[in-house]
């Protein structure tokens, strides 16, 4: 790699004056991350991946429902994916912290775009073998799992301290926008090119990321940090530095809270086939699973509303029970249009948490240990939702789906309020 172009990146990360934004402007999506040529690479490769993980997202439970007629086939292959995902996001972010980031996202990156094209191969010659697709499931969820510590690590070396909050909105929107229009675009290109092309679209959009790294700055450990290994000593000392320091176990903990016991999506297929049932139950439900995802897009599109907040901790607190206030009017709306409106607020309190959680973890951690809370970050992320699948299909099926919505967000706003009281740290942590 050229050393001027590494010189000349990290350079650009320097503040810089930016003149007062006035009117409608100060309200819009903050992109000041984007004068920085290395985060601009980095985030322009999210755009074309974001929406086609998406694709491979919806082909691969296609396509094991086709082979198998069973839902619980669906459900299984989650699962294989989850596992891995867990055990190499915590190993990945060790690794992140023990070589050159930029390297690392080169490999994996390149390991999952080859993981696609075989996805491909498999759908385009007719194997249809659901332990086929399960294997490549699980790998290329090892791939991720090591690649995204080190890609959200890298994030603080690419943008000043004063920019992490808009560089981690710009990410999650274009993130929640994927998971909006992805499932979209391949729902109207399954019946015009077919399912294995889904595949090969994904496997060609990655090739766009793995040129976008290729081009940035290196990003090996600092020169003050000590050569180590990636083992699970490294492993375990990243735990213990989150014990060490209450600020990040509580942004943890906000996260586990908002959505172990917040996140009522097991439900919505009983609510759209029975308090919904009126509007049409297959409307109900594209709307119940699109309402939370768009309104976190919108939160993103008006960041300049809050990504120059500097009390990080109160924002986190606040946006995780404006979160349980919206869950809680969720269950309790007959109306499906209201129920819409109070999963998109629930969106945007999303967002908020979102960014300001990830900045507490780019801030409050050093260089060295960035990576390894970055694993534990996408284990959260990760896992919460599916503890939270389980636990609201339970009492669902105890106390009725309303029931069981609205408890869940009264749950959220008390447990978190509670935390706030009990340990201060939070509240008074500012970037």
């Amino acid at each position: 790699m050229d050393t001027s172009e590494s010189s000349t990146e990290e350079q650009s990360t320097a503040p810089a004056q930016e003149p007062a934004r006035r009117g409608w402007r100060r309200f819009a999506m903050d992109t000041r991350p984007l004068r920085r040529p290395a985060y601009r690479r980095l985030w322009t490769s999210t755009i074309v991946t974001a929406v086609g993980s998406q694709l491979t997202a919806v082909a691969v439970p296609k396509q094991i429902y086709d082979i198998t007629g069973s839902s619980a086939w669906v459900g299984y292959a989650s699962l294989a994916g989850l596992l891995p995902l867990m055990v190499f996001a915590l190993w990945g972010g060790a690794i992140a912290d023990s070589m050159d980031r930029r390297k690392l996202l080169l490999v994996t990156n390149t390991g999952i775009a080859v993981t696609s094209l075989l996805f491909w191969i498999q759908a385009a010659t007719g194997m249809e073998s659901v332990a086929v697709l399960m294997v490549l499931l699980a790998v290329q969820q090892a791939f991720w799992g090591l690649n995204a510590p080190a890609r959200n690590a890298s994030i603080a070396r690419l943008v000043p301290a004063d920019e992490l909050t808009a560089a981690n909105a710009l990410g999650s929107t274009v993130m929640q926008t994927g998971q909006v229009v992805g499932p979209l675009l391949a729902g109207a290109l399954i019946p015009v090119i077919g399912l294995p092309e889904l595949y090969l679209v994904d496997a060609l959009a990655l090739c766009v990321t793995v040129w976008a790294v290729y081009k940035l700055p290196a990003l090996p450990p600092l020169a003050s940090q000590t050569k180590r290994r990636a083992g699970v000593r490294e492993i375990a000392a990243g735990f213990r530095y989150i014990s060490l320091h209450k600020v990040l176990l509580l942004s943890f903990l906000a996260d586990i809270i908002a959505m172990v016991l917040g996140m009522p999506r097991a439900l919505f297929p009983q609510l759209a086939s029975q308090t919904y049932a009126p509007y049409g139950e297959g409307l109900a439900l594209g709307l119940l699973f699109a309402a939370i995802p768009i309104g976190a897009v919108l939160g993103g599109l008006f960041s300049g509303t809050f990504s120059r907040a500097r009390r990080h901790g109160w924002m986190v607190i606040g946006a995780v029970v404006a979160w349980g206030a919206a869950i809680t009017g969720f269950g309790l709306s007959d109306s499906l249009w209201l129920a819409v409106a109070f999963l998109a607020l629930a969106g945007v309190a999303d967002m908020v948490s979102m960014v300001f959680r990830g900045a507490i973890l780019l801030s409050a951690a050093t260089d060295e240990m960035r990576g390894r809370m970055q694993g534990v970050f996408t284990v959260v992320v990760a896992g919460g939702p599916r503890l939270a699948d389980v636990l609201h299909g339970t009492a669902g099926s105890a106390f009725g789906p309303r029931a069981a919505v609205a408890g869940g967000g009264l749950l959220v706003v008390a447990v978190m309020l509670g935390l706030a009281a009990a340990v201060p740290a939070l509240r008074r942590y500012r970037v």
